[in-house]
């Protein structure tokens, strides 16, 4: 079995962003392959934590990687301050002659796999495109330990997620998948109740709020942050379309530091927020000019929680003009529209943090033992691409590792596996649960 065949079987998919399924990434061709352990996000500890405790496997999951898409070179990328998870990569890769680390400021967003790959190689992806246009494969450091375990047949069945906020226990725990909400909270000594409080899903920057704490783990949650309700920061991500659009008119000055600090027009993308704040307020359309930018538009959030003086939100009316153009029918361009040696403003993270209203919450995250879970409902669409089909009914008896579902024949998705042992008291065509 090769190892694209391994990933594929073990439902590997993308730990740190939108779950594209790995097994497509290691069914190309690249020259390089680079690690992304920036975790760039405030408060959250995932990746740290595997780089310090699983360094191997890290390398081991980037040298299969390397392997499948005929790389020569391997990166691990990791933030210069990180000197412990640094110290055990070192010992990890010291023998490894094709293998070698790359320091990176603890600046935010240092982990955008494009602000990587020009970084490290100094190539740019073009707008609409991937890392792959231009030789290159990005995966997350937490995806290249899930591949080391899909190489000895251990399929994706836990997740590390970061518990932080208003916990008295902030921690990064080992929980299976479609684990609800609530438990990790409460392991972390969070509130009883969610009267009062809102959770994050993610990090604070590009995570999504949530009201209902009975939602599952998936393999793609890397955090849970718990603030109260009234906390700037939930005010800001529940934020109106309309309001947004008054807020525009009255108050934006058109002083363009939403675009002189976007990470991806120092690429040389196009992406000017405030060219879309100004098409938004005025009616129109021809104020965008090139729309092309748009698409390029990672929505990292820094010109929100950061750029913009009067506290507005350029990255919500991207968002919205991203699909307007899309339900219009107006499709990216692969083209790189400008200058890419821009040096572009790298705001610390700290600084971030405060302005964003969570740095009393940057506290050390311990690691507490696994989590087990009575009940889980696992999602059959975690990934990129359609749902997995069921392959159990209720009233099955599975043990944890096998099979449930199923990627639909010559269709794009991911394997789901059982991640407890226990019976299967629901199948339906969007989870499966099981209690012990």
């Amino acid at each position: 079995m090769n190892v694209a065949e391994a990933i594929r079987d073990a439902g590997v998919i993308g730990a740190g962003g939108a779950g594209f399924p790995t097994h497509i990434k290691a069914s190309g061709k690249a020259g390089i392959v680079l690690a992304n352990g920036a975790e760039c996000e405030p408060l959250l500890a995932v990746d740290k934590l595997i780089m310090r405790l699983h360094p191997e496997k890290v390398v081991r999951g980037l040298k299969a990687m390397m392997q499948a898409v005929g790389a020569k070179e391997g990166v691990i990328c990791v933030k210069k301050k990180n000197t412990d998870e640094i110290g055990a990569l070192e010992k990890a890769i010291k023998n490894e002659k094709d293998l070698r680390l790359y320091p990176l400021d603890n600046y935010y967003p240092a982990g955008d796999e494009q602000r990587i790959v020009y970084e490290v190689t100094g190539r740019v992806v073009p707008t609409g495109g991937i890392p792959l246009d231009v030789g290159a494969v990005v995966s997350n450091v937490t995806t290249l330990a899930n591949v080391s375990d899909a190489l000895d047949a251990k399929p994706v069945t836990d997740k590390y997620v970061t518990v932080a906020g208003e916990v008295k226990r902030p921690v990064t725990l080992k929980v299976p998948v479609g684990a609800p909400f609530e438990t990790l909270v409460r392991a972390a000594g969070g509130p009883e109740t969610m009267d009062g409080y809102t959770l994050i899903v993610g990090g604070p920057a590009t995570g999504r709020l949530c009201g209902d704490w009975r939602e599952p783990v998936q393999k793609t949650t890397g955090g849970l942050i718990v603030l109260k309700s009234d906390h700037p920061l939930i005010k800001m991500k529940k934020g109106d379309g309309a309001v947004d659009l008054k807020l525009a008119k009255a108050a934006c000055s058109q002083c363009t530091m939403c675009t002189q600090m976007c990470p991806r027009n120092a690429l040389g993308l196009g992406v000017e927020p405030h060219k879309v704040m100004r098409a938004a307020f005025m009616g129109m359309g021809s104020l965008l000019g090139d729309p092309n930018g748009v698409f390029s538009c990672c929505d990292c959030g820094l010109c929100s929680y950061y750029a913009c003086n009067f506290g507005l939100s350029p990255s919500r009316m991207m968002a919205r003009m991203k699909e307007g153009l899309l339900a219009g029918g107006v499709k990216p361009q692969k083209r790189v529209k400008g200058n890419a040696a821009q040096e572009p403003v790298k705001v610390p993270t700290e600084r971030l943090m405060a302005r964003m209203g969570i740095a009393k919450y940057d506290t050390h995250t311990a690691l507490s033992m696994d989590l087990d879970a009575g009940l889980v409902r696992i999602p059959l669409k975690m990934h990129i691409g359609v749902p997995s089909v069921p392959v159990v009914k209720a009233g099955d008896t599975v043990e944890k590792g096998r099979l449930i579902a199923e990627i639909p024949e010559a269709k794009l998705g991911a394997r789901v596996h059982a991640s407890i042992s226990g019976t299967v008291t629901a199948a339906t065509d969007r989870y499966i649960e099981i209690k012990a």
